[in-house]
């Protein structure tokens, strides 16, 4: 795949990803689940150039796209989701693992982020990325999500607040 056509394949994903935000904007947890769907076609797409050894240009362009994608996700969960969850569920557990979790995540992107990928263990690091953010979304869409969803959390209201944080965080990236 060549750089313009994977730069056209990104910004599809966030031509796509800006039109379901709108959407999702309704719901704290369908925001929040569309995240981990484009998430993971990036991972998938990240795979498909590591296969047929795209250049480095292209990897590192999708991988840094991850990064900065995981970030916003995971800030707008911490300062915002995982508060109001703390808040009403009784599984303290369930949240304590999700912030040792993203803890993990973090370090990972910032390796990566220091990284180039020529680097030694480069796509293997992307590549553990995506199995750690499979095995917390699946935690979070299988355990977590449906103890929020029959909470007294107004998820409409708290999906509103975390639209707008996730809009901030974006242009704070853009302007980096």
């Amino acid at each position: 795949m060549s750089m313009t056509k994977n730069r056209s394949v990104a910004s599809k994903t966030a031509s796509k990803s800006s039109t379901r935000k709108s959407s999702a904007s309704a719901d704290a947890i369908r925001l929040l689940t569309t995240d981990h769907e484009e998430v993971k076609q990036m991972f998938a797409a990240y795979d498909d150039l590591v296969e047929a050894e795209a250049e480095d240009e292209e990897r590192q362009a999708l991988a840094t796209q991850i990064c900065e994608a995981l970030t916003i996700h995971a800030t707008v969960e911490e300062e915002l989701f995982y508060p109001a969850a703390r808040a009403e569920l009784e599984e303290q557990d369930l949240l304590d693992e999700a912030e040792v979790e993203h803890a993990s995540a973090k370090d990972l992107i910032a390796q990566i982020q220091s990284m180039s990928p020529s680097d030694d263990l480069y796509d293997a690091k992307v590549k553990v990325l995506g199995e750690y953010i499979d095995h917390h979304v699946q935690e979070e869409e299988g355990e977590m999500f449906p103890k929020v969803r029959k909470s007294s959390i107004d998820l409409v209201a708290l999906g509103e607040e975390m639209l707008t944080r996730k809009q901030e965080l974006g242009a704070e990236v853009e302007t980096n």
